[in-house]
C-alpha cells in the first residue's frame, strides 16, 4: 500500500480526536465527557490532545460542534437533493433519523444539542458555535423552499419550523425510545410544506 492510500484511509490525529470528542459528547453530553477518555477513544496520548487543542475542553466542544454540523448538513443536504418535493425530502429524513437513532438504541441524538446543553450560560464559544450550525441547517431549508418558488417570509419562518421541530423530534424520540415523535413530525411537517407550495 503507498502512503497515499494509507493517508487518505486513516484519519490524522486531530480528526480522531475531533470525531472521539464528537460522538462522545453526543452520547454523554459535555459534562459527562473528559479529556482523558477522549485519549482513549480516539487512540491518543492526553499530550496529542492539548497540543491540537490547548484551550482544552471547550476548544475541543467547539470543534466537536462544526464536526457535527457539517456531518448533519451533508445528511440534510443528500436528502433535499434526493427527492425533488420538499415536503416528501423532510418527511423521509424525519424517518431516516428515526430509523438511525433506533439502530443506536436511542443514544445517538444531535450531537449539538446535547453538547451545548450542558454549558448554556457558561462557555460562550459552545453556544455561538451551537448556533451557527442550527443557522447553518435553517439556511440550507431556507434556500431549497425559495428555490421550490415560496415567497422569502414563509421561507425563513418555516426553514425556522423544520429545524426546530426536528430537533424537538429528535429529542422527544431519543428520550421515549420511540421512533414515533420524528415519524409525526415529519409527515406534519411535510404538510405543512405542502401548504405553502
Amino acid at each position: 500500500m503507498n502512503t497515499e492510500t494509507k493517508t487518505a484511509a486513516t484519519p490524522d490525529t486531530r480528526t480522531r480526536i475531533v470525531r472521539a470528542a464528537s460522538l462522545l459528547m453526543q452520547r454523554q453530553g459535555y459534562d459527562g465527557t473528559g479529556i482523558k477518555q477522549i485519549a482513549q477513544e480516539a487512540q491518543a496520548t492526553l499530550g496529542s490532545v492539548y497540543h491540537f487543542f490547548p484551550g482544552g475542553k471547550q476548544e475541543l466542544a467547539v470543534a466537536a460542534i462544526h464536526h457535527g454540523d457539517q456531518e448533519f448538513f451533508d445528511v440534510l443536504r443528500e436528502a433535499l437533493e434526493r427527492e425533488e418535493d420538499t415536503a416528501r425530502a423532510i418527511a423521509d429524513l424525519c424517518d431516516e433519523l428515526a430509523d438511525g437513532l433506533h439502530a443506536s438504541q436511542w443514544v445517538d441524538g444531535c450531537p449539538i444539542t446535547t453538547t451545548s446543553l450542558g454549558t448554556a450560560g457558561r462557555a460562550p464559544d459552545i453556544q455561538t458555535a451551537a448556533a451557527q450550525a442550527f443557522a447553518r441547517w435553517r439556511g440550507l431549508v431556507h434556500d431549497r423552499l425559495r428555490a421550490s418558488g415560496m415567497n422569502e417570509g414563509d421561507a425563513h419562518d418555516l426553514a425556522h419550523t423544520v429545524i426546530s421541530t426536528m430537533e424537538g423530534a429528535e429529542l422527544a424520540a431519543q428520550v421515549a425510545q420511540s421512533k414515533e415523535p420524528l415519524r409525526i413530525a415529519g409527515k406534519h411537517l411535510a404538510r405543512l410544506i405542502a401548504l405553502h407550495q
